[in-house]
């Protein structure tokens, strides 16, 4: 990687490790005061206004990225292209918002919650972190929202006491969104500037923004269509609170997986501006090698620790998101191979075509799997239809870049990752079994299969693992240098 590649991975990262550790935090102290039914609905209500949220931001997200990184160079255009991208939004949001207020609001017996939450639909219209994304600063968005989330925390143990506190959880949940948004609107007079804005610029958008929306809008919905099909299908909110507890972890720990998505994304797009096919093709291999490298130990990891995790971690009643948790692992492996190949690759270069069929399949998968083993299995149903939707996804990626990027090559750098990994699963199941189900049990559980792992990898000689040892090297150096 490029040291700005590098930098830019680092403070998104840093970012991404936060959001996990923050929630490692809150989690357990929120599963207990809310309970099952408490976050069931907050789970539930969250599910229904995402779709609103999508529509709303559009495509916009993945597009405003991609069009401000072919024009990072130029102040003039990059600036044109965002007024007429927020212009866009706005107008969508506002829509969105009108049709929310007679479907939710009005109509629904959570109609309290889906006003509180009005706040987020908001916030999400002035959320520009795409833009820094396009222009690589990563650093920009990491800092504002780590300092935002530390006071998500803060708030939630000084006011969340009793389950009647949902209402205030969902208004700092929404605030919080709210001024991280808002704050990186002050940056932005040192890099865009004053332009006229005409109706012709912002209608050159709204085609290939639509064309983005379609796969980002399937993306998100199979992502929450579990919570939301459970909710109507079984109206078991215990059960919804299982599985996005269940989730939460897992999705918590893809943050870590899909940290280089967004920065390889902006670098291969300027890359692709400037016809360097080849070097994109290699920055494509290592990010997969990169993919398998984090997604084995952390996948195998949460499948060893799931069943000593869960009873302290979560608390009593979610004993059941136990074999959600473990099923759900598979979903990182294959969430971790579509971002890479999709999200780095497909997308930044123009071939959202693939990327849409695949996010459709992956969506009628989701969909189908759902109707047919919620009623039976419920929050059990509900994940194994994640699990095949996102394989779904990420097969039609693998077969739609054959081409590019061999299949051979895709799996290639999983040989050492995964038998390593295995070798790391049997290892933390043994433990399992000798310490008790507490922090101390599963803290001791996570080091030795680190441990395990890093081993096992320096041993097979992986080329990734011997680069970081080289890194740290280099690092300790440069600190006995200084010293």
């Amino acid at each position: 990687m490029s040291g700005k590649v590098k930098k830019n991975f680092i403070y998104n990262l840093a970012y991404q490790i936060l959001v996990i550790i923050l929630p490692l935090i809150t989690t357990p102290y929120v599963s207990r005061v809310l309970g099952t039914e408490g976050v069931g609905i907050f789970g539930f209500t969250y599910s229904i206004i995402s779709y609103f949220i999508l529509f709303g931001v559009l495509g916009t997200l993945l597009y405003g990225s991609r069009e401000i990184a072919y024009r990072q160079k130029d102040k003039k255009a990059r600036s044109e292209t965002f007024w007429q991208i927020n212009i866009i939004r706005w107008i969508a949001t506002a829509i969105s918002l009108f049709v929310y207020y007679f479907t939710c609001i009005r109509s629904s017996e959570y109609g309290s919650y889906y006003s509180i939450f009005v706040i987020q639909i908001i916030a999400s219209a002035f959320d520009i972190s795409w833009y820094y994304q396009g222009i690589e600063q990563f650093k920009t968005v990491a800092i504002r929202n780590m300092i935002i989330k530390l006071a998500f925390v803060a708030l939630v143990f000084i006011f969340i006491k009793t389950p009647n506190d949902l209402g205030l959880y969902i208004a700092f949940f929404g605030g919080s969104s709210l001024i991280s948004n808002l704050t990186l609107w002050a940056l932005l007079p040192k890099s865009i500037e004053k332009v006229k804005i005409s109706f012709g610029g912002i209608k050159k958008h709204i085609w290939p923004i639509l064309a983005m929306f379609l796969p980002q809008a399937m993306a998100e919905v199979y992502t929450i269509l579990d919570k939301t099909m459970l909710g109507f299908l079984i109206h078991d909110m215990h059960e919804v609170g299982i599985y996005e507890q269940s989730q939460k972890l897992e999705r918590f720990s893809l943050s870590i997986v899909t940290a280089l998505g967004p920065v390889m994304a902006s670098r291969i797009a300027s890359l692709y501006s400037d016809n360097k096919k080849d070097e994109i093709k290699e920055r494509l291999k290592k990010s997969l090698h990169f993919a398998w490298f984090l997604a084995t130990p952390i996948a195998l990891g949460i499948m060893g620790i799931a069943a000593s995790l869960v009873p302290w971690f979560l608390g009593e009643g979610f004993n059941g998101a136990i074999s959600v948790m473990q099923i759900g692992v598979f979903l990182i492996f294959a969430i971790a191979l579509s971002n890479t190949i999709g999200q780095q690759f497909l997308i930044p270069t123009g071939k959202q075509k693939f990327y849409t069929i695949s996010i459709i399949v992956g969506a009628a998968v989701n969909f189908l799997v759902n109707l047919v083993l919620i009623p039976e299995f419920k929050a059990i149903g509900a994940i194994i239809a994640s699990v095949l939707a996102e394989c779904a996804v990420s097969g039609v990626q693998i077969f739609a870049v054959r081409k590019s990027i061999p299949i051979r090559d895709v799996f290639k750098p999983a040989l050492k990752c995964v038998f390593s990994g295995f070798v790391m699963l049997m290892m933390i199941l043994f433990i399992g079994r000798a310490v008790p189900a507490t922090i101390i049990g599963t803290f001791i559980q996570i080091i030795t299969g680190v441990i395990v792992y890093v081993v096992m990898m320096t041993t097979l000689q992986d080329s990734l693992m011997l680069e970081i040892w080289e890194m740290g090297k280099g690092i300790i150096k440069k600190i006995l240098h200084k010293a």
